[in-house]
C-alpha cells in the first residue's frame, strides 16, 4: 500500500467549528474531493493534483514541528485516500487528540476508534443531498459529531426531519451551521428554539477572526 498522501497544506490555527471551537489545532488539509458542494469554501482543495505527495513520516514531522497536542485531518475529502486510516492511527499513537472531518459519503467504520469523527450530512442546497452513506450512522459513538450545513429553511426542515426520523438525538453531538450569505445565525437560532431541537448552533470562528484568510492564521 502506498503510504503517501496528497497534502494541500498543514498549518496551526484555532479550531473553527464543532465542540472544540476555539482550541489550538493543527489542520492537515488533504487534496481531492469526490463531491462538489454548491457552497464549498475550500474549492482550492477539490482537485487531487493541487496537493504535494508526502509520506506519513513527513506529515508527522511537520505536525510535530507546530507544537500542538491536537490535530485534525480535513480536506477535500480525506477518506478518498487509502493511507488516511494509517495516518490517523499514527497520530493517535503519538499522543495527539485526533479528529477527522469527512463528508459522510465514504465508509468510516475502519477509522481507529480513538479518532473523533466529525461527519457531514449534506442538505439539499448543497447539491449533494443523495451522497450520504447511511450505514455510517451505525459507526458513530457519543464522542463523534454530526454536522448539517444549512442554507435556508428547506435545509433546516430536511435536517430536523432527518434527526427525528433516524433518532439521532443522543447518539452523538449534532451541530447546525448556517451559510452566512443566505441564513443568519439569529434566524437559525429561532428555528432551533421554536422546534425544540436539542442541537448545537455552530458558527465558523475562524471566519470571524480572519474573514479574509483562506485558512487560519
Amino acid at each position: 500500500m502506498d503510504n503517501r498522501l496528497k497534502v494541500r497544506e498543514i498549518y496551526l490555527s484555532l479550531q473553527g467549528e464543532g465542540t472544540r471551537t476555539g482550541l489550538p489545532c493543527v489542520l492537515v488539509r488533504l487534496a481531492g474531493c469526490n463531491l462538489a458542494c454548491n457552497w464549498c469554501d475550500t474549492t482550492e482543495a477539490q482537485a487531487p493534483d493541487t496537493g504535494e505527495a508526502m509520506t506519513l513520516d513527513a506529515i508527522l514531522a511537520a505536525v510535530a514541528a507546530l507544537n500542538c497536542r491536537r490535530v485534525e485531518l480535513t480536506g477535500g475529502e480525506p477518506m478518498e485516500q487509502c493511507a488516511t486510516p494509517a495516518l490517523l492511527a499514527r497520530f493517535c499513537d503519538a499522543g495527539y487528540e485526533t479528529l477527522i472531518e469527512t463528508n459522510g459519503s465514504l465508509p468510516i467504520a475502519d477509522i481507529d476508534p480513538r479518532v473523533i469523527r466529525i461527519v457531514d450530512i449534506k442538505c439539499p442546497a448543497s447539491g449533494e443531498a443523495d451522497s450520504f452513506l447511511w450505514t455510517n450512522l451505525d459507526a458513530l459513538r457519543p464522542s463523534d459529531e454530526l454536522k448539517f450545513v444549512l442554507a435556508g429553511r428547506a435545509d433546516f426542515d430536511y435536517a430536523r426531519d432527518t434527526i427525528r426520523e433516524r433518532a439521532l438525538i443522543g447518539r452523538c453531538e449534532i451541530i447546525f451551521s448556517p451559510i452566512p450569505t443566505s441564513l443568519t445565525p439569529a434566524d437559525l437560532s429561532r428555528w432551533i428554539l421554536d422546534d425544540g431541537l436539542d442541537v448545537r448552533l455552530g458558527l465558523q470562528l475562524h471566519k470571524i477572526i480572519w474573514p479574509d484568510a483562506e485558512g487560519g492564521v
